[in-house]
């Protein structure tokens, strides 16, 4: 994959894109292993943990990470068939707020974000190298099929780093598994 360049996504995701360090598609496919394992080291009971008033529970976070995995996959897959509908956005918190999150299990999360990113695997692997430099309009800004595969590894990053950083620090549950 040709490296990605800064005139394929809006500087408003630098912080998550800033995140992958290495070769996207191989840091896509760690995840799979890498993220589960944060979220089984987890205890059932801190899924419902917010670290803050306002703040959302763990669940929430990672039912996120999910949501969003969702929505920049399904953005990928128009660009990349050429499709230039512009995308509306997509409110975050009333994705929380609706989501039901703190019902589910953290192992049935995780279960979903593997089933989830293999199948989104089969499809970023199809993209070749004129599908990947298409861009196309989502939220009102215009963003290629590669910076979304580096946006969608890079928001998972930055909210492991939160994770790790407001709701684990003090539980003593994090061995640097992702």
């Amino acid at each position: 994959m040709n490296p990605l360049k800064s005139d394929e996504y809006p500087a408003i995701f630098n912080d998550y894109i800033e995140t992958v360090t290495g070769d996207v598609m191989e840091e896509l496919q760690e995840q799979i292993d890498t993220f589960p394992e944060l979220i089984a080291s987890i205890p059932e009971e801190l899924g419902t943990y917010a670290y803050a008033e306002d703040k959302w529970s763990v669940k929430e976070v990672l039912c996120h990470i999910v949501d969003a995995e969702r929505i920049m996959t399904y953005r990928a897959l128009r660009f990349g068939r050429n499709d230039m509908t512009a995308l509306a956005s997509f409110e975050q918190d009333e994705f929380v707020i609706n989501g039901r999150h703190n019902e589910r299990k953290l192992a049935d999360i995780a279960e979903e974000f593997v089933h989830l990113r293999k199948a989104n695997m089969h499809l970023f692997k199809s993209f070749d190298e004129t599908e990947l430099a298409r861009k196309g309009m989502a939220s009102d800004r215009l963003i290629s099929v590669r910076a979304l595969l580096y946006i969608i590894a890079g928001h998972l990053n930055h909210h492991v780093i939160i994770l790790k950083a407001r709701y684990l620090k003090d539980q003593k549950l994090i061995n640097d598994v992702v």
